[in-house]
């Protein structure tokens, strides 16, 4: 563990977008709507999640129903850790998955999350925590996180409380780089660890507000409150429109993220 208010090194990040997507991704099933049906590969969105490497660790933002896809698309040979926001079906339901690391690592999955992701956690995949084991299955170990920072191998990390409408979700924050999903408010003691980075990440549903979600407008209004320089939109649903249309409508310094973006920081 570490302070949030300690001076702290970061190494060098590479962030890999491996889904931009809302819980249904897009294309949606039996939608015949011009974003499902477009040919631009930035309006085929898996379900949302990130890869955060350094020189020496690799972590997801979880690990969607796309995990195994995922995995194979960003050619992701090695991983240190799965860290959780919370313990929606589209966020978590990729786990079992972690079973090929095992099996080239001989290690158990580092798991962290906060006590109630990891009671949907073991109630959906009991059989990783059974007395007895069947081969083959995986290997996890669960580490409780709250919304006090900590260390992944070379990794700081500072939570951020958000609400995904009354369900406490957490983003994260590393160096410069802040990830926030599934939100719709976020008081302000959580905003000002937000305040000064340089790139935000948050989820931006649709245009037409919605009970849980920030729309196009809120994560605008959010990025502008909070004076970040540069933000990319994810969790998108196909009722946002055409990537094209939109991100060209967006502010200077605003940008849709797509599945397959790298940024570097």
């Amino acid at each position: 563990m570490f302070s949030y208010f300690c001076v702290v090194i970061y190494p060098s990040l590479k962030i890999t977008f491996l889904g931009t997507g809302t819980s249904s991704g897009v294309p949606m099933i039996a939608c015949d709507c011009e974003v499902c049906s477009s040919t631009d590969k930035k309006n085929k969105r898996l379900r949302s999640s990130v890869l955060i490497e350094s020189a020496t660790t690799s972590l997801t933002i979880d690990s969607t129903p796309d995990f195994r896809y995922q995995m194979l698309r960003a050619k992701v040979k090695h991983l240190d850790a799965v860290i959780f926001t919370h313990p929606h079906k589209d966020h978590v339901a990729g786990l079992d998955d972690v079973r090929a690391f095992n099996f080239f690592s001989g290690k158990p999955m580092q798991v962290f999350a906060n006590e109630m992701t990891q009671e949907v956690i073991i109630r959906e995949f009991p059989y990783a925590f059974a007395d007895t084991r069947y081969p083959g299955t995986p290997e996890i170990k669960l580490n409780t996180i709250t919304n006090e920072p900590f260390l992944l191998g070379d990794i700081p990390i500072v939570p951020i409380l958000v609400w995904h409408l009354k369900m406490p979700v957490l983003g994260f924050r590393f160096g410069s780089f802040t990830y926030i999903t599934d939100a719709n408010r976020i008081e302000e003691a959580e905003r000002e660890k937000i305040k000064g980075s340089e790139i935000l990440v948050v989820n931006a549903l649709r245009k037409e507000k919605h009970i849980s979600h920030f729309n196009l407008e809120e994560a605008i209004q959010l990025v502008n409150e909070l004076q970040i320089p540069q933000a990319y939109f994810t969790h998108i649903s196909h009722q946002l429109g055409l990537h094209a249309v939109i991100n060209d409508q967006l502010p200077s310094g605003m940008q849709l993220a797509f599945d397959g973006l790298q940024l570097s920081i």
